[in-house]
Formats: structure tokens, sequence, C-alpha cells
């Protein structure tokens, strides 16, 4: 992972940007040598957020599994029925 100063952000955006989107690997910004922020191609970060609402919707799942919130599958089949109309 490439690592850039913020200053060196605000003066080469543009180049910093262009790197990023040729080689899609995401870019560590530091202030006073610190970890400050992320930069990342939309494309990787929109990916990245479908990846973490499936995962979430899995963990949702198991939960619900867990605690007995199910239904049989006539119960879920007739909801679905419902719910199509």
């Amino acid at each position: 992972m490439k690592t850039e100063l913020v200053t060196t952000l605000k003066r080469q955006a543009t180049k910093i940007l262009s790197e990023l989107h040729e080689t899609r690997e995401p870019v560590l910004i530091t202030e006073h040598g610190k970890p400050s922020a992320y930069l990342v191609d939309a494309a990787s970060y929109e990916l990245q957020e479908k990846r973490i609402r499936i995962l979430e919707g899995i963990a949702k799942g198991e939960r619900d599994i867990l605690e007995g919130n199910t239904l049989s599958e006539d119960a879920a089949v007739s909801r679905l029925e419902k719910w199509l109309k």
C-alpha cells in the first residue's frame, strides 16, 4: 500500500488520483506521521460496501437462527406470496 503525506495530496492530488485509478491500490494519507485516511477508487469502495452489507445480512440470519426467529417453509411461502401480490 502506498503512503502519502496530506500535504503531498494537497499539492499532487491529480497525480495521486491518476495513479490510484491505474493501480487500484489504496493510498494511506498521513498527518503528522499518523494515519489519517485511506484513499480508494470509487469502484473498490462500492464493492467493499456491497460485501459488508452481504456479511451483515448473513450475520443477522445466523443470529435469527440462534434465537429461534425462523419460519416453516409453508409460512415463509405464504408471506412471500402476500408480499409479491
